[in-house]
């Protein structure tokens, strides 16, 4: 595929894309159950565009009920060849000020119990997650970062947690300890299951606050988040429709975009069928 519809999933505080145009809400039924939301559909500089609210249009799920599988099985049934994700976290660096962006390109996965896999059941396949972020997305979402003079860090190491708490103290000092940099609650299994849905994906994270492992100041809370995910919104979009605006005009083949092929153990034909949408490409090639 050689053009370009990206997929955006906002998260709190970025609940629509402001330079959107032609946008159409689209009911996109899923057989892993039901989306965060209908997808708004249009496009940014004559490029499609697909957003998806990953807390709903209203934010009223949780971390741990958000559908991964269903939203990222929607955005795959829409046509989107790449993801970017946008999400608020909280800071384990002293250099990652609330107010600093980071591009993240490795993750933790600390969550427990979320439905991680497409392949559950009728057949494996083992991706690999070495390299969980698109390494393209990632430079064109740190150039538009650069160009509107947002501050930022690339190559940040995020722990995804299981929420909805924040962490304790000790918590955030063993994360510290592990050398990771921002800490969130929802982007595992989402990179997971981009990647087995054959999908590019990045992570821009908008940082809120400095966790709990500064222990002369105040923890972390709502009120401080909220302060701080407002301030930081405009930004966010406009980095968004900026690395929309970068996009070459001719979308090269990604390595991820075949990487079912070395990583599905038997007959694809013997899989799932909800599996449909992310086996649609081995299936019609097996025909």
């Amino acid at each position: 595929m050689t053009q370009w519809k990206l997929g955006v999933i906002g998260g709190s505080g970025l609940y629509q894309l402001d330079e959107l145009t032609h946008q159409q809400w689209l009911e996109i039924a899923s057989p892993w159950g039901e989306p965060s939301s209908a997808v708004l559909s249009g496009q940014i500089s004559g490029v499609d565009v697909v957003f998806l609210p990953r807390h709903g249009t209203g934010h009223s799920i949780p971390p741990s009920a958000i559908n991964a599988r269903a939203n990222i099985d929607v955005l795959k049934r829409a046509g989107c060849t790449d993801i970017v994700s946008v999400t608020a976290v909280g800071s384990l660096q002293a250099h990652l000020p609330p107010g600093t962006f980071a591009i993240v390109d490795q993750f933790i996965d600390w969550t427990r119990g979320r439905a991680g896999s497409f392949f559950d059941g009728g057949m494996v396949a083992h991706v690999s997650m070495a390299d969980p972020v698109c390494p393209r997305l990632a430079s064109l979402a740190a150039q538009a970062a650069r160009g509107l003079d947002i501050p930022h860090v690339v190559q940040a190491t995020y722990l995804a947690m299981e929420g909805p708490q924040f962490s304790s103290r000790a918590e955030s000092q063993l994360y510290r300890s592990w050398g990771c940099d921002v800490i969130g609650m929802t982007a595992m299994p989402e990179a997971k299951l981009a990647r087995e849905a054959e999908l590019p994906y990045a992570s821009i994270c908008m940082v809120t606050d400095y966790d709990a492992w500064r222990v002369d100041e105040a923890a972390v809370d709502v009120s401080s988040v909220l302060e701080v995910m407002h301030a930081n919104a405009a930004a966010g979009k406009a980095l968004v429709a900026q690395l929309v605006r970068q996009l070459p005009q001719v979308r090269e083949p990604s390595p991820v975009d075949t990487c079912l092929d070395m990583a599905i153990v038997g007959d694809p034909a013997d899989g799932d069928a909800r599996l449909g949408a992310i086996l649609a490409r081995r299936l019609a090639a097996a025909k």
